[in-house]
């Protein structure tokens, strides 16, 4: 995990999810997908903005559960503009 200064980018974060959740739910998979593509919330993909990918995965990803689904939708909730 990055240290307190470092944010990661978010496509080592959909790895991070590859990783640990190997029966993504379907609904989450084109937002995990394009995760992969991107670095920072402030990039798009297409014509969606980051953080409106993120959010998307987050609403799709409710059924991971866990350790790890806890620490990874912490984090990508801190690099979320509110």
């Amino acid at each position: 995990m990055a240290n307190q200064n470092q944010t990661r980018s978010l496509s080592a974060i959909a790895a991070d999810i590859r990783a640990h959740w190997p029966r993504v739910y379907f609904g989450a998979v084109p937002y995990l997908e394009a995760m992969g593509t991107l670095e920072h919330v402030s990039d798009s993909y297409g014509l969606d903005p980051g953080d409106h990918i993120v959010r998307y995965f987050l609403s799709n990803a409710s059924a991971w559960r866990g350790e790890h689904a806890r620490r990874i939708k912490a984090e990508l909730r801190e690099m979320l503009p509110y």
